[in-house]
């Protein structure tokens, strides 16, 4: 879509340069900003200039700059991508191509949609969202102060397309711990249509502890974590997600249906999760 009201574009090389005038929005893929109007929109600043990397790989996790792409973290998942070498014992990435196909999306844009964009956007179905909220993902946050602030995604996210960002802040990178990425971990998604845009995505996952995560996100107006010493039994965790706040009605969607699809792709995931690792 052309933006018309746009009459100036900058890019950005340095943190200074993230201060914005009146009009301006920041760009990075602009996947989302360019497909309707923005009639309150007169200029962009461009995040992609200023050269973070996309992927950083250390022994505390996976440091995912905010302007990599989908298919860039796609990719790496699937060895596709030589730097950085990713950990062999880093078991749950196998989530993240899973993750990035339950966005309403072709694989045209994922080469566009940056992660950062995603979780900012912070639609309930977003599939960054989803996999930030399924392995502990924080937000590192740049404040106009020239601070830094690191919240979870799972708590960035307020609502259907509404987060904790304040005028000024800027998304740095997604940080995903290394406990949560040698993880046993699985990722299951429903939609009302065959190639629709999800109506409940839920994700369980054991770490080496023993302990257990489940999220459910899509299918609530913001993520639902949920966490337990051991993996639950059957009538603990259907309850736990029957009694999850946020299940919501739309076209794609009944709020029960959504309630009860997730209680069903929940113990699918306890199911298989119990039965441990593959021989």
């Amino acid at each position: 879509m052309d933006i018309d009201t746009v009459t100036t574009y900058r890019r950005a090389r340095t943190r200074d340069d993230l201060a914005l005038a009146p009009g301006e929005t920041l760009i990075a893929g602009g996947t989302w900003l360019m497909s309707e109007p923005q009639p309150a929109t007169t200029g962009f600043v461009d995040l992609t200039t200023l050269g973070w990397p996309d992927l950083e790989v250390a022994d505390a996790g996976l440091r995912i700059g905010a302007t990599c792409t989908i298919a860039r973290l796609v990719a790496w998942s699937r060895d596709r991508a030589a730097h950085p070498p990713r950990p062999p014992e880093w078991t749950a990435t196998a989530m993240i191509p899973d993750a990035a196909n339950a966005l309403l999306a072709s694989f045209k844009i994922w080469n566009t949609a940056t992660v950062g964009g995603n979780v900012c956007r912070s639609f309930a179905a977003g599939a960054m969202v989803s996999l930030a909220a399924a392995l502990d993902g924080v937000a590192v946050v740049w404040t106009p102060d020239g601070g830094e602030r690191r919240l979870p995604v799972a708590d960035l996210v307020t609502g259907n397309g509404t987060n904790g960002l304040a005028a000024g802040d800027v998304l740095r990178a997604v940080e995903l711990p290394a406990a949560a990425l040698r993880s046993r971990a699985v990722l299951r998604k429903i939609a009302l249509a065959e190639l629709g845009r999800s109506g409940a995505v839920v994700t369980g996952r054991v770490d080496e502890d023993g302990s257990a995560v489940f999220g459910v996100t899509a299918a609530t107006l913001r993520p639902v974590v949920l966490r337990y010493a051991s993996l639950p039994d059957a009538e603990t965790l259907a309850a736990d997600v029957e009694a999850a706040p946020g299940y919501y009605t739309d076209p794609l969607g009944a709020a029960d249906w959504r309630r009860a699809v997730s209680e069903v792709l929940a113990e699918r995931i306890r199911a298989e999760l119990a039965e441990g690792p593959a021989a």
